[in-house]
């Protein structure tokens, strides 16, 4: 018997929308339980992320380094971005990211694995890509000048260095944590070309092909 996540939605009685950001806002939803009591949720509203793991023909793994201040560390992490453009297939999104953040172009484009950053507390929803047949971008490389990304390093890593700082503790992004070792398992398992198609449909967030 197959185990997978289904679609449910409890009855919303009321909905408030306490701070609105630039990109994402806080909801506040008063919700009949089962029980027919009633409770309050607070949650992050999120257009959504999309991220990608690079990986060249030696094994090798693109990473990024770069300042987050919420949890004060500088953290591993996989090229991303958010979808903040509506309706935007989630595949550009995921080249425009690798493009800017580390020049990079791939020729080969699946999909990887799908999740929930933070589902108690946020709707944010994220799709690793797998990208192959990388290759230098053309052009003048994109340079950022107003955020974190401007002081970030860009690094190739072997992939079983990434799989060890994990179980060790060493790294911490979900994106990388989860990126890596689905990556890990396909390839034990059937293989990377068993693997989604790049424009595989995402239930989580519905775009136009």
């Amino acid at each position: 018997m197959g185990i997978k996540d289904t679609a449910e939605s409890w009855e919303t009685l009321s909905t408030r929308r306490p701070f609105q950001g630039a990109k994402t806002a806080v909801d506040s939803d008063e919700v009949r339980m089962p029980d027919g009591s009633v409770a309050r949720r607070d949650y992050q509203v999120h257009p959504g992320s999309v991220c990608v793991l690079a990986l060249d023909g030696e094994g090798r793994v693109l990473v990024i380094n770069q300042y987050r201040h919420p949890v004060r560390r500088r953290l591993w992490e996989l090229p991303a971005g958010l979808l903040d453009v509506p309706g935007e297939n989630p595949l550009h999104g995921a080249q425009r990211e690798l493009y800017e953040e580390a020049h990079v172009k791939a020729g080969e484009w699946r999909v990887l694995a799908d999740f929930f950053a933070s589902p108690g507390g946020s709707d944010e929803a994220v799709r690793i890509f797998l990208a192959r047949d990388v290759a230098e971008a053309d052009g003048v490389r994109y340079t950022e000048t107003d955020s974190e990304e401007a002081d970030m390093r860009v690094e190739w890593v072997e992939r079983d260095a990434l799989v060890r700082g994990v179980l060790a503790g060493e790294l911490g992004n979900p994106a990388l944590v989860t990126g890596v070792l689905a990556l890990t398992a396909a390839l034990a398992g059937d293989g990377l070309d068993a693997l989604r198609p790049g424009d595989a449909p995402w239930p989580s967030r519905p775009y136009e092909a």
